[in-house]
């Protein structure tokens, strides 16, 4: 069964029951922020599947185990094996970080707060704190919940320590630090997601209490085969299309790389009607419109040449990074 939440006269209702939409605040202030939280971030199950996830089997499955296990079976996670509350998903660009997120909260059906951690430091600039503090009460309050913090690292990076940092933003991370500390002092199944392209900017006091560090790599040739047979399907009738060649030339790419050349590729047989199109004079009727053509192998290799991967440069930094401090599945 789904857990759907839908905000409906100041009410959240989840299913038979009715739940407030807001714990009660100690100030009209918080109150007003919470409600600016609700609007912006509070979203029902995300509905992404983890089958709809390509490969990083290894990623996903460190993530059950620290997140869907313990809200599914909680009996067998107390005392020493109470769950991980802080799991930091690290790697490059375009991998499937916010996917793997969503797909945690879809299947434990939590209520998922996903928030990008720079628009918390630009968007609330002078509330950023108490923004955190409202943030984690109404994950609280709505728990089992999933709290998702994306590009962590614009808040907790060593970059501006001491001189240099606004004390806004000193606040701000011990705010963030205070709450997560919080956190693995309750046996509320409130989680936190956090996700960094640059995992070794991150400051030590964070990366303590992101207790389960997992890489979510560059997809292997596997993915990329199941990528490209979802994006660029074979129609029957068609030229073949040469999946093996693709994933040969796309090493080192990511998905959300091969997503543009697949883009790119299918964008060629449009091109060639619109051209057709623009050369007749008169308007053609939308009933009357051509057909598109397939994709040919011509079109792919056009593709390969204009989409050059985005995230390959750091892979060996991530991978140092990995073996030094991240979490790893054995046996």
């Amino acid at each position: 069964m789904e857990r759907k939440v839908e905000i409906s006269n100041g009410a959240i209702e989840d299913g038979p029951l009715q739940k407030s939409l807001l714990p009660s605040f100690e100030s009209a202030e918080m109150r007003n922020l919470a409600e600016t939280l609700l609007r912006d971030i509070i979203r029902g199950s995300p509905d992404v599947k983890w089958e709809s996830i390509k490969g990083l089997e290894n990623a996903k499955r460190l993530l059950k185990e620290a997140v869907v296990m313990p809200i599914k079976y909680p009996k067998y996670f107390t005392g020493l094996l109470s769950p991980w509350k802080g799991i930091l998903l690290f790697g490059p660009p375009g991998t499937g970080k916010t996917m793997l997120a969503k797909a945690v909260a879809t299947e434990c059906k939590t209520t998922f707060f996903n928030i990008s951690a720079s628009s918390i430091v630009s968007k609330w600039r002078g509330d950023s704190e108490k923004l955190v503090k409202v943030l984690f009460e109404l994950a609280r309050h709505h728990a089992p919940s999933t709290i998702f913090l994306d590009e962590i690292d614009a808040i907790i990076s060593q970059r501006g320590e001491a001189r240099s940092e606004h004390e806004a933003s000193r606040r701000l991370k011990t705010e963030l630090l205070i709450q997560m500390d919080g956190l693995t002092k309750t046996d509320e199944l409130v989680f936190v997601l956090a996700a960094t392209n640059l995992p070794w900017e991150l400051d030590a006091a964070m990366l303590r209490r992101l207790e389960k560090r997992i890489l979510v790599p560059l997809p292997e040739p596997d993915a990329r085969h199941a990528m490209f047979e979802e994006l660029l399907p074979y129609t029957p009738g068609t030229m073949e299309i040469p999946y093996d060649v693709l994933v040969e030339k796309t090493e080192g790419y990511s998905g959300s790389d091969i997503r543009l050349v697949c883009k790119e590729a299918a964008m060629q047989p449009l091109r060639r009607v619109m051209a057709v199109l623009e050369g007749r004079k008169e308007e053609v009727p939308e009933g009357e419109l051509p057909e598109v053509g397939p994709v040919t192998t011509e079109d792919i290799e056009l593709a390969l040449r204009n989409t050059r991967p985005s995230a390959h440069l750091h892979a060996h930094r991530y991978e140092k990074f990995n073996q030094d401090y991240g979490s790893h599945v054995h046996g």
